[in-house]
């Protein structure tokens, strides 16, 4: 289960305080670091695409060395990240997207998340697109080693409408958002089952998936709702031929849900590529 002895600790975080915001008076590629004693979070600009309706942007956290933060499930332990853009100017709406993550096993568990810096694409959609953007970030996180702390950045950004330099490290970043992907997919890379079964007196789900090669694997499986708090998935033992197997017991569903019908997010992260699969639980 998902502990939540972080969570007092950020609703705390000065909430009457809030920073008054000023214009910025051009565009810039990126916003000034916000820094914190072990982090440092700044906005960047990546411009607009011909064929899309949104301006591109990220947020980016630096991490000081060994410390990490957590991805939007972050396993056993830790709070994910919350993103608040309610005081930008000119902005109808921002779509979050999410990195692919990776596994930490520390003293609280298996934690999921980010090391050493992580940037989370924005797609910011004006309300009027003949007129300026003006992203305004007010960010809650959390950072840890061996013990987590809570953190806090505000950051602000008058965005270009041209692709800037630091438009690269921003496509960097959307390579490694998962791509969409169907069960049963016949890609080098892909979830090709999923079944429900019992499995030592409890129900658990057991995942067949292919990879190239002997490259590493990790998988992630996310409920329909945040409440929804379900193990890692691990590999086991026989797989078939040429495919690996991972199973996870259905622990950790909030009271009066059920599994069955359900629909869960499966994570498929192999080095630099990753999938995102949904699946119903039958």
């Amino acid at each position: 289960m998902i502990t939540t002895y972080l969570r007092p600790l950020l609703c705390c975080f000065a909430a009457g305080t809030a920073a008054l915001f000023s214009a910025p008076t051009q565009a810039l590629e990126a916003s000034a670091w916000q820094t914190d004693t072990h982090s440092a979070v700044r906005l960047v600009a990546g411009g607009r695409r011909a064929a899309d309706a949104f301006l591109r942007a990220g947020a980016e956290i630096q991490l000081g060395h060994g410390w990490k933060t957590y991805w939007r499930y972050p396993g056993d332990s830790g709070v994910p990240p919350r993103f608040d853009f309610a005081q930008s100017v000119n902005v109808k709406s921002v779509n979050l997207l999410w990195p692919a993550p990776h596994r930490y096993v520390d003293d609280g568990g298996n934690a999921i998340g980010y090391k050493d810096s992580v940037m989370f694409p924005l797609q910011v959609t004006p309300q009027d697109a003949a007129k300026p953007v003006t992203l305004r970030l007010k960010l809650e996180y959390a950072v840890c080693e061996r013990l987590c702390l809570p953190a806090e950045a505000q950051a602000e950004l008058l965005l270009p409408t041209e692709l800037p330099a630091a438009a690269s490290a921003l496509e960097a970043a959307e390579g490694r958002v998962p791509k969409r992907s169907q069960l049963g997919d016949s890609a080098a890379l892909g979830i090709r089952a999923v079944r429900r079964e019992a499995h030592a007196g409890r129900d658990r789900v057991v995942v067949d998936i292919a990879a190239p090669g002997d490259e590493p694997v990790e998988l992630f499986a996310e409920g329909p709702t945040p409440d929804w708090a379900l193990p890692l998935p691990e590999p086991v033992a026989p797989a078939p031929a040429g495919l690996r197997r991972f199973a996870f017991d259905l622990d950790g569903l909030p009271p009066g849900a059920v599994a069955r019908g359900a629909m869960l997010t499966l994570t498929l992260v192999a080095g630099r590529t990753a999938l995102e699969v949904p699946v119903h639980l039958e």
